[in-house]
């Protein structure tokens, strides 16, 4: 009996403390107003890319780390989630500063930052880069030769560290479900970009390659258009715990992102 009785008092405190952990999860009025004025929680992120949105051919089940995060974050907010898919890392922005959406999960840049506060890093990916079948490129010093087109993300975070990188290849932009028919047709000789997105357009291109070696790091975090400041703490430690939890880990997985860097 007194066993029995241990065992409930144990199985009621745990449903307690968890009770209370969600209660203390909900965001106060003033930080849902800042990162949900709508009601929902409109994430801005970009197609087909497993660090933010890629659908299944055949389900068309949703997925990637974004994606999923995001999907997180409403849950613990107790409101709608209503993910903005754009097709490219510009038009994200773009929408972030329009007003189009209220969070992203997206690189870390200069210029984003002029627009949107970051929360601390989830993720690190290599940036590369892919050449298709038969490339004589054989290492990221040949990339940078005169009449080597070199296709990007338009928009993407991919771009400033070329341009310090690259003197003579010139940059194409492209969405990221545009690059493996630039890459067949020949309309660009080696396509750029973090290296989740690179083993995602390999995979459909049979012989291509993505070269050895990086020459930047894509920092992922959680972006929230400046001037809401209420609800910064609150995505900040939503990230936190979303690292210490294992849901990054488990979206990372669920995706299957390729190219990250351990901490």
């Amino acid at each position: 009996m007194r066993t029995s009785n241990k065992l409930v008092v144990i199985t009621l405190l745990a449903f307690l403390l968890a009770g209370c952990a969600a209660v203390q999860s909900v965001p106060s009025p003033q930080e849902n107003q800042a990162l949900a004025p709508t009601g929902k929680l409109r994430v801005c992120l970009y197609l087909g890319g497993p660090t933010n949105a890629v659908k299944d051919p055949v389900s068309g089940e949703m997925k990637g780390v974004g994606f999923d995060l995001g999907q997180a974050l409403a849950r613990r907010m107790k409101i709608p989630y209503a993910p903005v898919i754009h097709p490219t890392p510009r038009a994200v922005v773009e929408a972030i500063t329009s007003g189009g959406c209220d969070v992203t999960f997206i690189a870390q840049d200069p210029d984003r930052e002029k627009i949107m506060d970051f929360t601390a890093v989830y993720m690190d990916i290599e940036h590369g880069f892919l050449v298709p079948s038969g490339s004589r490129i054989s290492t990221m010093a040949e990339v940078d030769r005169p009449g080597i087109r070199v296709g990007v993300p338009a928009g993407g975070s991919v771009i400033p560290p070329l341009k310090r990188t690259l003197r003579n290849a010139e940059l194409v932009g492209s969405s990221i479900a545009g690059a493996v028919e630039l890459l067949r047709s020949g309309q660009v000789d080696v396509f750029a970009a973090n290296k989740a997105n690179l083993f995602e357009i390999s995979d459909k291109l049979p012989g291509s390659r993505v070269l050895e070696g990086r020459f930047s790091v894509d920092r992922f975090a959680l972006g929230v258009p400046k001037g809401r400041d209420a609800g910064l703490v609150y995505a900040r430690k939503f990230i936190e715990d979303a690292k210490s939890e294992g849901l990054v880990d488990a979206a990372i997985k669920r995706a299957g992102v390729r190219g990250t860097i351990k901490e």
